[in-house]
């Protein structure tokens, strides 16, 4: 059995952040012994490598219920694992729907990773997903923030982004499970991203991903990379921008997670990850 590793991602403390598990060298495991792994662990995803030398690797990612075509905490977890082990530099990753670049770096003993997306897109809500999606959330029209319209994002996973007009709405979430993954699943989604904006290039943001088989992610770098993605594409930020989004505080695993968007190309994420204990 290869050796599973757990870090938090997103974080400099194990009890922030969004766990992953990361399995550095997956060579000779299929896709039923992978997802089995994941299932054990039960974190919302869990990361599988093969190494192909000098910084390559295939990479997959798996919820305890399926596969997913991509993961930003999982990668970042990964890459920290690879730069402890091996040095900073970096790094190659191919993942279902392409190959993404990650640089490391370890700076007075902590290990940070930053990745650059695949090249993101966003396009309308059909207005029966919005409807299915607001009733699951019990979320009202009026709630919504005007200014940051629905949309769905992509940056190497597909997000329903919804934006809560008030914190307090963002704070309440108390959705219906089976309804919002049935919606979620008709149209290829891997999670809901909804986002407060406290000052223009600060959000708050929580992830349902019920598809997983999880409530709630704490971080979810696949999502802040959509999102960057979606704030360049609607013109509600000013390339090169940096923006940075909280994420877990009210799940009590706080996390950040700091948004690069440059005024063409793929979304940079970056954060710390931190090893947890088995």
């Amino acid at each position: 059995m290869p050796e599973l590793l757990r870090y938090a991602a997103f974080t400099d403390r194990p009890e922030g952040g969004n766990p992953a598990g990361v399995v550095l060298d997956a060579t000779g495991l299929d896709e039923a012994a992978m997802l089995a792994i994941a299932a054990d662990l039960g974190y919302s995803e869990t990361a599988f490598l093969r190494p192909h030398g000098d910084g390559r690797y295939d990479i997959r990612y798996f919820s305890p219920l399926a596969e997913v075509p991509f993961c930003g905490h999982a990668t970042i977890a990964s890459a920290v694992a690879i730069a402890e082990r091996a040095g900073p530099g970096t790094l190659r990753l191919r993942t279902r729907g392409g190959e993404i670049r990650v640089e490391t770096a370890i700076e007075a003993g902590r290990a940070s990773a930053t990745l650059t997306s695949l090249a993101p897109g966003v396009e309308p809500v059909p207005e029966a997903l919005l409807a299915q999606a607001l009733e699951a959330l019990r979320w009202r029209r009026d709630e919504l923030d005007p200014a940051l319209p629905p949309r769905i994002a992509f940056a190497g996973a597909r997000h329903l982004l919804l934006a809560a007009r008030t914190r307090e709405r963002l704070r309440r979430l108390d959705y219906a499970f089976d309804a919002l993954k049935a919606a979620m699943l008709a149209h290829d989604l891997t999670t809901v991203d909804l986002v407060w904006r406290e000052t223009p290039t600060r959000f708050h943001a929580r992830n349902p991903f019920p598809v997983g088989g999880v409530v709630e992610d704490p971080a979810t770098g696949a999502a802040a990379a959509a999102f960057g993605g979606y704030l360049r594409a609607l013109g509600l930020v000013e390339p090169p921008a940096t923006v940075t989004i909280l994420q877990g505080e009210d799940m009590g695993r706080p996390s950040l997670l700091t948004v690069g968007i440059g005024a063409a190309g793929g979304i940079r994420v970056g954060g710390h990850a931190v090893p947890i204990a088995g």
